[in-house]
């Protein structure tokens, strides 16, 4: 059998996808990064391999492609024939499942975006740049602190009856005024639910702003798992929010199906050993010029195999990704 294998690699988690030729979903895999995304991504291997084995499939890797904030080091180390960006990658994944989708939201772990398109193509997006409010890491950090499991989080807002106003335009401003909310006596549900609201009311007037939202509305990342900040989304737009199947992994979806539609005539993918092999990065500065690049330096079992984030190419010109040669 044909299969493809999608990876998305997030500062959060890592998602793993294979599919068939017929773009149907064989495995998917979600996993917390944990600030190792070389580790990710070998256990992720690991584990695609291991529920081959276990229920006998006979698959041959046609091609292999990568996305995230990560993707050029999972692409590195896996043998990718397809590094490619989260806008993409959404986009062609969401298609398949919402063809007349018009307006993608996603919230990761440290980063959120939105995306409007128009036939399947996206035309416009954006992305935060500077603060994490809204995004997974934060609400993480907020149900540690009032000792409330993130799964439950959603469901406490819900249960809310007069949510607070909380100011959401910064992490810290957003966390001293939870706090004196709490002074205050407000109950910790209306906190919540004020809390969810503010993300909501803050990605629209930051990340979306100026942008042309039109339904149909897609709700992706690990924050769609959140109903509370699916209602506050729906309250602030006055739209339904739709919350696809596979609504976390889309992005390691999209880069499957986008290998399988341009595969390569053989396949760079190094195999599922490499999850045994020993994996480091290092790096340096080049003096050649002023600008003084810092060069990655990727190395399997002690063999450089690649050297990328030089502007003028004179190190990013080597690439050894022959699973033959390692």
């Amino acid at each position: 059998m044909k299969t493809y294998l999608g990876i998305d690699v997030g500062s959060i988690s890592t998602k793993f996808v294979l599919i068939d030729e017929r773009n149907q979903i064989l495995f998917s895999l979600y996993r917390r990064t944990e600030g190792n995304p070389i580790k990710a991504v070998q256990e992720g291997l690991r584990e695609v391999k291991n529920h081959i084995k276990n229920h006998s499939i006979n698959v041959d890797i046609g091609g292999v492609g990568t996305t995230g904030s990560a993707r050029h080091l999972a692409g590195v180390i896996t043998g990718a024939d397809l590094i490619k960006n989260e806008i993409t990658t959404h986009a062609k994944g969401t298609c398949f499942f919402i063809p007349n989708v018009k307006t993608i939201i996603e919230i990761g772990g440290q980063d959120s975006k939105i995306i409007i398109l128009e036939n399947k193509v996206a035309v416009d997006f954006a992305m935060n740049l500077i603060c994490a409010a809204g995004t997974g890491s934060f609400l993480d950090a907020q149900a540690f602190r009032l000792k409330i499991p993130i799964e439950k989080f959603g469901e406490l807002a819900l249960s809310s009856k007069n949510p607070t106003n909380i100011g959401s335009r910064c992490t810290v401003f957003c966390e001293s005024d939870m706090i004196h909310k709490q002074q205050m006596g407000h109950k910790i549900e209306d906190i919540v639910a004020g809390l969810c609201q503010g993300l909501a009311r803050n990605f629209l007037a930051s990340v979306a702003k100026g942008k042309n939202i039109q339904k149909p509305i897609v709700f992706l990342g690990g924050v769609s798992e959140n109903v509370g900040m699916r209602k506050a989304f729906e309250d602030a737009l006055e739209q339904k929010i739709i919350v696809p199947k596979y609504n976390t992994i889309l992005g390691a979806f999209g880069a499957a199906v986008l290998i399988k539609e341009n595969p390569p005539q053989k396949t760079k993918f190094l195999g599922f050993g490499i999850s045994d092999k020993d994996i480091k990065c290092t790096s340096f500065h080049c003096k050649g010029c002023p600008n003084q690049c810092e060069v990655i330096e990727a190395r399997i079992d002690g063999k450089v195999v690649a050297r990328w984030g030089d502007r003028c190419g004179k190190w990013s010109g080597l690439n050894i990704i022959d699973s033959n040669e390692i």
